[in-house]
């Protein structure tokens, strides 16, 4: 099969286009609600805060920014999440064609990426993990840019998109350990480049304001990763089972990955030149975070969750294509297009399918129908806009997304400190104020959908 260099670049454009286009309109017209991490996302970013207790900010700021554009339009944030899903993917392209001089193996490079599901399947939930992924790519392309350019901007870019990376979350730190670790080969082969410097001041300067916020918050963010791994609870037998668990899950997601590039290679075999900087570069940036978290569940004896790896993997088609590329037969590539068409279709039909037959996921809460019938009940009863809504993220986070004056949301114990409830009600409840399963004794309360729904306003 051959394909020319204009045919490369329509194929790319199209895959680019589609992917967009299926994993907006899909979760669209299949999920009844937003993902709880997108809701989340949305009533944290009031007032665009330089961190809250779950993570940095930058996960809250890009939900924040569409809702003031789109509103509670739902299709907007599975549209957000492809654009960085898409972004990831250009940055890898032009890294892949960069590093090749090859836009053939460049395409194949970032068509290999449909045969992982994290780049598909779980993309409609725009999270911290979606939010890192065009920084991590554009962290690894502006460094490799920096070590063969040696260019101020390149360096300046590299330290920018390497900080923007931590403040999606604090995992990106693996990623920036790995770049160290082959900075130090290129300072024991060569000497120190005291031009990377502006990267690291450029990194720093950009991270100082989360910083502040974190030393004058008491490092919460770090205790609830601690929480969420599992660190504090941990048993002997931990060790062993969480590491090697993980091991065994990595193995499974890459299954198709592999399947896919069997159909456009002859053969396995190749040597390995381990003086060859492109392909130590390569195998730091992929393998290095990997062992890095592997051994912290190892030694930590925590649980590392599968979806955290969601950007790790985005140079691993590179990586393979690097390591085969003598062996990559144009002949067979009819047979990787119709493997890769397989599975693009395939996986938002399994979606579409998991939408529609399993009815208890969070995609299924009645979000906006309760908002409708809670904002019937307050029209009849108050006559000012509904300002607050207090209680636990999802389901008075749901009402402050869904309801028309998108009202600020608080949580119980936010709302509530230094004053008890009637004081709260009676300074916030004035500007129209809802309580979602929480004690009350001003205004009417009702309960809808199991939960209790107590609001107060001007009558």
């Amino acid at each position: 099969m051959r394909i020319g260099k204009t045919d490369i670049n329509k194929i790319l454009a199209i895959f680019l286009f589609s992917h967009i286009v299926i994993w907006t309109v899909v979760p669209s017209i299949s999920n009844d609600n937003l993902p709880l991490d997108v809701i989340e996302a949305i009533v944290w970013s009031d007032g665009w805060p330089l961190g809250w207790d779950k993570h940095p900010p930058l996960s809250s700021w890009f939900p924040g920014l569409f809702f003031q554009i789109f509103g509670n339009q739902d299709w907007s944030y599975y549209f957000l999440s492809q654009l960085f899903v898409v972004l990831s993917f250009i940055v890898v392209w032009k890294f892949s064609v960069d590093f090749f001089q090859n836009k053939i193996h460049g395409l194949i490079s970032v068509l290999l990426l449909e045969g992982i599901y994290f780049y598909n399947f779980t993309t409609p939930e725009f999270n911290v993990n979606i939010c890192q992924l065009p920084f991590w790519a554009l962290t690894v392309y502006y460094c490799w840019k920096g070590i063969k350019q040696n260019d101020n901007v390149s360096w300046l870019l590299f330290g920018m998109f390497a900080a923007l990376g931590v403040l999606s979350k604090y995992l990106f730190v693996y990623l920036l350990v790995a770049i160290d670790v082959f900075f130090i080969y290129l300072i024991i082969i060569k000497k120190f480049n005291f031009k990377s410097l502006i990267s690291l001041f450029t990194f720093f300067l950009v991270l100082t304001p989360h910083l502040i916020w974190l030393t004058e918050n008491d490092y919460i963010t770090f205790t609830y990763a601690l929480s969420r791994i599992g660190a504090e609870e941990s048993n002997y037998l931990d060790h062993l089972y969480y590491p090697f668990t993980f091991l065994g899950k990595q193995i499974g997601i890459f299954i198709p990955f592999f399947v896919m590039f069997l159909f456009v290679t002859s053969k396995f075999k190749t040597k390995l030149k381990l003086k060859d900087k492109k392909l130590l570069f390569l195998l730091t940036i992929n393998l290095v975070p990997v062992i890095l978290i592997f051994l912290t569940s190892l030694l930590m004896g925590v649980k590392i969750r599968t979806m955290w790896m969601t950007p790790f993997y985005l140079f691993s088609g590179v990586l393979l294509v690097y390591i085969f590329q003598n062996q990559i037969n144009l002949k067979k590539l009819k047979y990787f297009f119709s493997i890769f068409l397989f599975l693009f279709i395939s996986y938002p039909a399994i979606y579409l399918y998991i939408s529609i037959t399993q009815t208890d996921k969070r995609t299924d809460y009645p979000g906006k129908q309760i908002a409708i019938t809670v904002q019937e009940k307050w029209d009849d009863n108050f006559t000012n806009s509904i300002g607050s809504v207090i209680g636990d993220v999802w389901h008075a986070g749901n009402l402050s997304y869904h309801l028309n004056s998108s009202p600020k949301w608080y949580s119980h114990s936010a709302a509530f400190v230094d004053k008890s409830i009637n004081d709260f009600m009676e300074t916030i409840g004035r500007d129209g104020l809802i309580i979602v399963n929480g004690e009350c004794t001003y205004g009417i309360s009702f309960t809808i959908e199991a939960n209790k729904i107590c609001m107060s306003g001007k009558q």
